[in-house]
């Protein structure tokens, strides 16, 4: 079983940026291969102990946020341990642990209230990147997660895994480029 220091080592220093937001078949089989029975550990709270320090924390909110949306894709299982990674998310937050975590990787401290179809979650991830963050990119991407929340009050692209109905405004908006397509109308007002 692996521990916060191996989780770290690989999400940050063996993938690059790239790496944490495509999709891959293979990548995503590695990771399943590599950190699996971790991340089933976590869910049985095995590691209560990396919730007691900072570089703990992250690793955590890795492990339970980020590497599931790889090791499930296209699976509920993808967002099963969401609300572990929320309130790890919260709790570090609140004790000022991202602050002594610097750029790119104080963004995961985020990346779960970014996931979050709860628009105060929406609202907090938002605040906190224009104030913690110096990268327009990531704001531009809370930005747009917070967005569809808005219009939707989730994230419709979950709903055929989630066993959700789609509305027919949800279908336009996947029809028309879902959050791809909020991506670039943000950019564009922005750039007008």
């Amino acid at each position: 079983m692996m521990g916060p220091d191996d989780v770290l080592s690989f999400w940050l220093d063996e993938c690059s940026p790239e790496d944490w937001f495509k999709s891959d078949p293979l990548f995503d089989q590695a990771i399943r291969d590599r950190f699996g029975a971790t991340w089933k550990a976590a869910t049985e709270g095995k590691f209560a102990l990396w919730l007691t320090y900072p570089s703990g924390a992250l690793a955590y909110i890795i492990l339970t946020d980020q590497l599931p949306r790889n090791m499930f894709r296209d699976d509920a299982g993808a967002f099963s341990t969401d609300r572990a990674a929320l309130a790890a998310a919260k709790s570090a937050i609140s004790k000022g642990w991202d602050m002594r975590i610097d750029p790119p990787a104080r963004q995961f401290f985020y990346m779960p209230l970014e996931h979050s179809e709860n628009l105060c979650d929406q609202e907090r991830a938002v605040r906190l990147i224009c104030e913690r963050m110096e990268d327009d990119t990531f704001l531009l991407h809370a930005r747009a997660h917070r967005e569809v929340i808005r219009q939707f009050g989730r994230f419709p692209h979950r709903n055929a895994v989630l066993g959700r109905a789609t509305t027919a405004a949800e279908k336009a908006h996947l029809e028309a480029g879902g959050y791809g397509e909020v991506v670039r109308g943000l950019q564009g007002a922005e750039a007008a």
